[in-house]
Order: C-alpha cells, then sequence, then structure tokens
C-alpha cells in the first residue's frame, strides 16, 4: 500500500478507537461511509431503531469529542496525516475540491471509501476546514488558518459576483487584479470549489456560459475559433477540438462541418474556411460580397480596389473575384478599370 493511504488508514482506524460505544462508532462509520455507502440519518435512525434527530445529537456530539481529542493529541496518529493533508493543500492553493485533494494524495483516481476517508479526517481536523456540499458548493478541504467554512464560502461567493458583474468569463490574470490573494493559484483553489463556476483554458466564468463550459459540438467550434482570433479550415478545427481539455471530444470532421453550416455565428469565407460573424463577416457568395462593397460606395471602384476590400473578408483567389466581375447583369464596367452596378 502506498505510504500516503497507509498513514490516513492508521489515522482513521486510530480515530475510531477513540469512540468507546459501538453504536457511536457504527453511526460514524455508516454516516462517512468509511466501511461502504454512505448513509442518511433515516437510514441509521431506522437500522439503531432510534429517531433521525437523535442520530444527529449523536454524530454532533462523536465529533465534538474526537475534536477535544485532537486538540489534546490522543490521537496520535493523526499528525502524520494532518501533515500530509495540509502540505498537499499549500501545492494546491491551500484549499481543494474534496475529490481533487483526494486524487493528488492518494496518486491515482480514488474511490467514494478513499474520499470519504479523507474527509472524515478533516471534520475534526483542528488544522483543517471542511465545506459540506450542497447546491453551490463542492465538498471541499482548506487550511484552518485561512478561515471558517462561512469564511471560505464568502471567498467563493465574492469571485462569482466578480464574474457575474462583468457579464463576460475572466482570466486568473484579471480576477487577481480585483482580488486580494497572495498567489494566482489560490484563487483557481477557491474558484474550483463553486458548483456555479466552470473553467477552461484558465478562462473562468458561469457554468451556462458556452465560452467555459461547451454542451455540444457548435459551442466548442465557437471556443476553438474565438481563441485562435482566426479563420479555420473544418478539418484544423476537428483537429483542435480533439486535442482540447473538453470534456467530450470524439467527434468527426463531417460533424463539425455540418454544424458549421447550420450555425448563424459562423461564415464561410473559402474552401473549408470558416470565421465568426461577430468578426464582420457576412454570408454570401463573392458575387454578394462584390454587390455590398459597390453599394456601399459613393463612386464607381477599381477593379484593384474591389479585389483588395473582398479578401478582407473572404479566403478566395484573386481570379475567382475577377471572374465574378464579368456578370454583366449585375456588375457594370465604366472604362477599363472601374466598375459600378448594372
Amino acid at each position: 500500500m502506498d505510504q500516503n493511504a497507509e498513514i490516513l488508514k492508521k489515522a482513521i482506524s486510530g480515530s475510531l478507537k477513540i469512540i468507546e460505544q459501538d453504536r457511536e462508532r457504527e453511526i460514524i462509520s455508516r454516516r462517512f461511509g468509511l466501511e461502504g455507502n454512505k448513509e442518511t440519518l433515516e437510514q441509521i435512525g431506522e437500522m439503531l431503531s432510534i429517531t433521525r434527530e437523535r442520530v444527529r445529537q449523536l454524530e454532533k456530539a462523536i465529533l465534538i469529542r474526537l475534536r477535544i481529542s485532537a486538540e489534546e493529541n490522543k490521537i496520535p496518529e493523526l499528525a502524520a496525516a494532518e501533515k500530509i493533508i495540509v502540505r498537499n493543500l499549500d501545492e494546491m492553493g491551500r484549499a481543494a475540491k474534496l475529490s481533487n485533494l483526494a486524487d493528488k494524495i492518494y496518486g491515482h483516481s480514488t474511490n467514494a471509501a478513499e474520499k470519504t476517508g479523507l474527509y472524515f479526517i478533516a471534520t475534526f481536523s483542528n488544522s483543517l476546514t471542511v465545506i459540506d456540499e450542497n447546491d453551490k458548493y463542492y465538498a471541499a478541504v482548506a487550511i484552518a488558518k485561512d478561515g471558517s467554512e462561512k469564511e471560505f464560502r464568502s471567498k467563493v461567493d465574492n469571485i462569482v459576483s466578480i464574474i457575474k458583474a462583468n457579464k463576460n468569463p475572466m482570466s486568473i490574470d484579471e480576477l487577481d487584479d480585483k482580488l486580494n490573494y497572495e498567489h494566482p493559484n489560490q484563487i483557481r483553489a477557491v474558484a474550483s470549489v463553486s458548483k456555479l463556476l466552470a473553467s477552461l483554458n484558465d478562462l473562468y466564468g458561469l457554468t451556462k456560459w458556452p465560452a467555459v463550459n461547451p454542451k455540444n459540438i457548435r459551442d466548442k467550434i465557437y471556443v476553438v475559433l474565438e481563441s485562435k482570433k482566426e479563420p479555420m479550415h473544418f478539418s484544423d478545427i476537428a483537429k483542435e477540438i480533439s486535442e482540447s481539455n473538453f470534456k467530450r471530444k470524439n467527434v468527426t470532421i463531417q460533424a463539425i462541418h455540418n454544424e458549421l453550416i447550420k450555425d448563424s455565428r459562423f461564415v464561410l469565407i473559402g474552401r473549408g474556411i470558416y470565421a465568426l460573424s461577430s468578426w464582420g463577416y457576412k454570408k454570401g457568395t463573392v458575387v454578394d460580397i462584390i454587390k455590398d462593397i459597390l453599394e456601399k460606395s459613393s463612386e464607381p471602384l477599381s477593379r484593384e480596389e474591389i479585389v483588395k476590400r473582398v479578401l478582407k473578408t473572404r479566403k478566395v483567389k484573386e481570379t475567382t473575384i475577377l471572374l465574378n466581375l464579368q456578370n454583366k447583369k449585375i456588375f457594370k464596367k465604366i472604362d477599363k478599370n472601374s466598375y459600378t452596378l448594372a
């Protein structure tokens, strides 16, 4: 067994030995899922033939006694476990989601028992603060010197408020300018505990924002183009998605092409090359682009000027533009080198 796992296992068993009554040990084991699945107050109450409220009271009293025992150094195995947890938290930004912390300490993707065992130790450790999971926060552990559970949740809420007010995803540097943390890693750590936030490539935003939490192919295409800041061929977009940090990135080139055609945010500007409409590109053929240019011009334009303007919005050959200019039903040649609308 790995050294860290062995130390944590000894800390758990040493802590349970402090609990004298078998019934109380059973309550704690079942509530934290130390030997199986976590159980509710109701389930434990039914098993022991006591009320839900009585189970809650006993659990609270047991954890208080464990905390006192920890303060008085009556759990000799606990100190080594606390040292491991605090050291890893310090490396992660002084706080972490329980799942992330457990994976780092154990060195692999942890199971439920490994996570809950770690959480059990943190619950009564005087060196650690635990954040219980609810609709807004993931279960998390932080270094106690940095504040109570209430204070930590306030830090999370503050970051959420700043991002909401910005109305767009923010980089760590942008958040760092508005917050007072010793290191950007601490901002990452606090933000990771919020269920209201998502991150992608070190950009943080609300979970409902596609830029940081793309849920379908179209959103992923948008994120790729927006991050590259330049038009791309659909095959290159597919490659970027397959090499990205997206949760689901196994997509076919054909699926990418189909979505590019359907979504008005994407504009075909050349053979298989797409850009974002928000960059000023408009849908249409080369003829449509030339017509638009001439309609906006107060005077006829030279062939060279038309080519120059078309190439700003289309990735096509110059000969393609000149060929389309020969459409006499739409364009009228004024002299040897100038054109207007017919």
